[in-house]
């Protein structure tokens, strides 16, 4: 399940989580990819796609999104065609985010939760994120492009992160993976 550098040219990101109890405030979760080109692979990002928006070319788009969990399953879905990416881009960066509007939440104090990156039928990565349980944001997959062939490769990159999601869209492609 795990296929570190596995070729992949269109895959979807799904989120579960459970929603909170009927008497506290609800737990909003988001995906969120960010685009970085071939010239500054682990700069600022290019642009950042997340439930309010879509990549410029429609490339990178949410096609389900839920602030509160409600719902059967996996009740966040985001559609990634990279093979349609264009050329100046080298990296995708794809994570989890916990909205902070109704105080201090970490995926430990959510329960439910699960990300699942895929394509087609086959599963690219599953997990609970309970690794990151001390986390408020975490990093989930990372796709990178082959300068030479154009190729796009998967690689697993789980890592909590203490952010809002503003400041998590700014932190979550900076290091390199080890």
């Amino acid at each position: 399940m795990r296929d570190v550098g596995k070729r992949v040219s269109k895959v979807e990101v799904r989120l579960k989580w459970d929603p909170s109890a009927w008497d506290q405030p609800p737990h909003h979760l988001d995906i969120i990819a960010t685009t970085y080109s071939a010239q500054a692979p682990y700069g600022p990002p290019v642009y950042v796609v997340h439930y309010d928006s879509r990549s410029p070319d429609g490339t990178i788009n949410m096609s389900r999104h839920s602030r509160t969990g409600q719902g059967f399953g996996f009740v966040e879905a985001m559609t990634l065609e990279l093979d349609r990416l264009a050329g100046s881009f080298a990296r995708v960066m794809v994570g989890v985010v916990i909205h902070q509007d109704a105080g201090h939440k970490t995926f430990g104090d959510i329960s439910g939760t699960g990300v699942v990156v895929a394509e087609g039928y086959g599963e690219l990565l599953a997990d609970d994120l309970t690794g990151v349980a001390a986390a408020t944001a975490a990093t989930v997959a990372e796709f990178t492009r082959d300068a030479a062939s154009g190729a796009w490769s998967f690689h697993e990159a789980l890592r909590g992160f203490d952010s809002d999601p503003v400041v998590f869209t700014a932190e979550m492609g900076g290091t390199p993976r080890s």
